[in-house]
C-alpha cells in the first residue's frame, strides 16, 4: 500500500484557514485598515513638523540671547577701553604740563 504524493493531496484539498491570524485582518476591511495607516500617517507627520517648529523656534530664541549677550560684553569692553584710554590721554595731559603726583597744581 504506497501513500499518495503530497502533490495529488495538495490539488485535491482546500488550503486550510489561518489560525494565528490577528482580529484586525479577521474583522476589517483592507481599505478600512489601509485609511486608518494612512491617518496615522499623517498624524505622525504633523507631529513631527510641530515639534521640528518648536526645536527651530527654541534654537532662534537661543541664538538672540546668545548675540544679545555678546552685544553687551563687546559694550563693556569697548567701554572699559574708552575708559583706560581717557586716563592715559589725561596723564599725558598732566605729563605735558608739567604736573606731577607731588606737584599737581
Amino acid at each position: 500500500m504506497s501513500l499518495p504524493s503530497s502533490r495529488s493531496i495538495s490539488s485535491s484539498c482546500p488550503p486550510s484557514s489561518r489560525s494565528n491570524v490577528p482580529a484586525g485582518v479577521k474583522t476589517k476591511r483592507w481599505e478600512d485598515r489601509m485609511l486608518k495607516t494612512s491617518r496615522e500617517k499623517a498624524v505622525k507627520k504633523l507631529q513631527a513638523e510641530l515639534s521640528e517648529e518648536k526645536k527651530a523656534e527654541f534654537t532662534r530664541r537661543k541664538e538672540i540671547t546668545l548675540e544679545r549677550k555678546r552685544a553687551a560684553e563687546e559694550r563693556q569692553r569697548l567701554e572699559e577701553a574708552k575708559a583706560k584710554m581717557g586716563a592715559r590721554k589725561a596723564a599725558r595731559l598732566r605729563r605735558k604740563a608739567g604736573r606731577t603726583k607731588k606737584i599737581n597744581h
